[in-house]
This record gives C-alpha cells, structure tokens and sequence, in this order.
C-alpha cells in the first residue's frame, strides 16, 4: 500500500505541470498516490490533466483559494501516513519520494522534513534547504544561492519549505491544517511553529532533490502582491503564535527587523506597500478571524516556549554568520 500522497497545488501552472507530474511518476519505485489542487486555472490545467494524467487525482476549486486552502484542500482527501507537498514548478530526482518516507520512518518525533531544493537555472546552487525563522520577524531560505555541496547533511531546520516536503498526517489533526487566513506565503513556517509547540521537530533531508524554478504563480520574486501578502504575514505569523510577554521580549529585535525591512522595500519601490501589508498584518491580529486561530499560551509548555525562543536569537546569528 502506498505510505505517502503527494499533493500538487496549481494554478495556472499549464507550463510547468506537465514535467512536474513526469518526472515525479518517472523516478520513482515504489508507489505513492498523487492529487492536485486545482485553484480556479483558466489556462487549460484541467484539461491536460484528463487527457494526459487520468490516474492523478484533481480536486477543481472553483477559485483561486490560495495555497494553504489548496494543501488543505489536498490534505484532508489523502489516505495514507505521510503528505507530501511539491511545487508545481519543480522537477524531482530519481527516487525523491522514497527518500523522504526513509528520513521520516527514521524520525518519529518529527512533524515535517524537507527536501534540498536547487535552483533549475543554477543546478549546483541552494535554492532552499529548509527555513529559519529569527527573532527579527525575517524567515529565510536556509542556504539560498550557495555551493549544494555545502547542505549535504541532515540538519534540524525551524520549518521544512512547504513547496517540496514532507509531513505526518496524522499530527494535522492535532495541530491544526495550514492556516488559510495567509492565503500565501509564511504558512509553512506558521504551521511548523505551531508544531515545535507540541513538541515536535522538524528537519532537512539532502538525500530528496527537487529542481525549482520559483515564483511560478506570482510571477517574480518581488512584485505587489507577493510583498503584501508576505508583509501582512509576518505580522500576523508573530501575533497568533508568540504570547505577550514574549513579543515585548523580542522588541528589541523585531524593531531594528522591521525598520531594515522597510528600507528595503523603500529601494525596492514597495515601500508603501509594505507598510500598507504590516497594518493589515495587525489588524488581521485583532479581527475575529485573528482572534479564532491564536494559539492560546500554556503554561505546560514553558519549556518549548524558552527553546523556541533560544533558536528565535540563534537564527539572528546564523542568518549573519552564515
């Protein structure tokens, strides 16, 4: 029987779904199951499903809900042990599937584990392996644009990057799916914190390569949309997961992160746009939807709290030392 499902979220992808969905039935051994996401394409994805891969399952939304509805979405309808989220844009390596069940099987305390992506234009560089979060408010793509042959060793990460990982079903259900108020982007490190809440840990498999082309559904890397989304994002991701006391803790931090931020959007040409996503970001904090999905302090989990915290510092270091 099949241990993982694989879950594809497209929309409008026509142009990359094609190889995704080749590559992925074409280097792999042993059997998965497979479903993709539909959010509301007009470009002829459904189609090209039907006729070219009858046996991959599709879910058609009727819209474009965003990526966390669309995993979500793909999530709840899978049957088997393992879940494994993959970009549209991607290209697998042989037996990539595998490769992930196998560091799982290995790691029963831990909720997700991602693959070594690589740049599809620049083969030998990092595209991501696995994400930081840090006491600044900044997540970033571990090793992004250096040597692949510097990520070679399995290594704790704070979230696996949900455009090509792998995660334990069954934990969804008791830490809640991937939060849909972020529509996109920051939701795989939101869920990933909500994990290491529970007690769980979460690493990067360098074994399972995945070849990116990024920014498929966006268009670029820094555009309007995606600096909103993200902006408002980083302010919520704060608000629903770090009590009170822990945010004042880390002002001195998130200040200067958000300020180098804002300079850097201003030279960019969004400067306006990402003060505009920041107050939406608070202001999604305190609406009923923010209110619903804050994570309630507790007491028993002291202990998570303080090491959560302690990697929070360790990731300012780490994002500056390299």
């Amino acid at each position: 029987m099949s241990k993982t499902t694989v879950i594809i979220p497209n929309y409008n992808g026509i142009s990359y779904l094609k190889d995704c969905l080749t590559f992925l039935n074409r280097s792999q051994k042993e059997p998965f199951e497979t479903i993709v996401v539909d959010n509301g394409s007009d470009d002829g994805s459904l189609a090209l499903l039907k006729t070219q891969f009858p046996k991959v399952k599709v879910i058609a939304l009727p819209e474009n809900y965003g990526f966390s509805r669309a995993v979500n979405e793909g999530i709840r309808a899978a049957g088997t042990p393992y879940v494994l989220l993959l970009n549209n844009d991607t290209i697998v390596e042989h037996d990539f599937v595998q490769k992930l069940e196998q560091a799982m099987d290995a790691r029963p305390t831990y909720f997700g584990i991602s693959a070594k992506m690589l740049s599809m234009k620049q083969p030998e560089m990092i595209d991501d392996a696995g994400d930081f979060y840090c006491a600044l408010g900044w997540a970033y793509a571990r090793g992004k644009g250096k040597n692949a042959a510097s990520y070679s060793y399995f290594g704790d990460v704070f979230a696996p990057c949900a455009g090509a990982a792998i995660y334990r079903r069954d934990v969804f259900g008791k830490i809640g799916y991937f939060d849909e108020a972020h529509f996109a982007y920051l939701e795989d490190i939101d869920v990933a914190y909500r994990a290491k809440l529970h007690g769980y840990r979460n690493g990067y498999c360098p074994e399972a390569i995945v070849y990116h082309a990024g920014s498929a559904s966006s268009g670029s890397r820094y555009n309007a949309f995606k600096v909103s989304l993200s902006s408002r994002n980083s302010v919520y991701l704060i608000g629903k997961n770090m009590p009170f006391l822990q945010i004042v803790l880390n002002l001195p931090f998130l200040v200067p992160g958000y300020l180098i931020k804002i300079l850097f959007f201003i030279k960019k040409g969004y400067g306006w746009t990402y003060l505009a996503g920041l107050w939406k970001g608070v202001c999604l904090c305190f609406s009923r939807t923010g209110r619903k999905n804050h994570v309630p302090f507790s007491l028993r989990r002291l202990p998570r709290y303080v090491r959560i915290q302690l990697e929070l510092w360790y990731n300012v270091l780490r994002r500056f030392l390299g």
